[in-house]
């Protein structure tokens, strides 16, 4: 009768371990998931912003190649991104986006084409999107870091090795959404 409670207690053990483990690794993948929406749409951001940057091209040699030199080297964003790989790619969309609203100051009939401010729009509307998908991420990582933080899920967690997740920032100095405005 001992041994069969032992083994009961033992399998109930079992099962509840088991049912932490998926727990862990369901708030893990949305974390994956979060970041792989933010890849997505930073992807998107790019690729406005390297339509802009050939419209700057016909305007001025240099600064269209400066400007492909650094689109040249971004990096793809997706599950297995670290947080701060995320705000680095942000950071450097931020960069090409700044040269080139200055260059679009320099010239008046770049800043009035049509086809320039269409695709200003749609670099404005990704930027809303990344925000939305950072939200999420930053949501699913508090609850995926509550879960490996706290007992009696942190025993499961420290043996399984699931360690807390680092949240995505705002960017010193950005409070608000840069302007579009030219």
């Amino acid at each position: 009768m001992t041994t069969i409670i032992i083994l009961a207690a033992l399998a109930l053990v079992v099962f509840w371990g088991i049912g932490i483990q998926r727990k862990l690794v369901g708030a893990d993948e949305l974390c994956k998931n979060a970041m792989s929406q933010i890849g997505v749409q930073q992807n998107s951001r790019w690729d406005a912003l390297t339509a802009l940057a050939e419209l700057v091209k016909g305007y001025n040699e240099h600064e269209y190649q400066t400007l492909m030199d650094v689109i040249g080297q971004r990096r793809e964003v997706g599950s297995g991104t670290s947080a701060a790989d995320a705000q680095a790619q942000e950071d450097a969309i931020g960069r090409v986006f700044n040269q080139i609203k200055v260059v679009a100051e320099q010239y008046p009939d770049l800043k009035a084409n049509e086809q320039f401010l269409k695709t200003m729009d749609s670099v404005n509307s990704y930027e809303n999107q990344v925000r939305l998908a950072r939200m999420t991420y930053n949501d699913s990582v508090t609850k995926f870091n509550r879960m490996v933080r706290v007992f009696p899920d942190s025993a499961v967690a420290g043996l399984l090795h699931f360690e807390p997740k680092d949240y995505l920032k705002e960017p010193e100095g950005k409070t608000e959404m840069p302007s579009m405005k030219l």
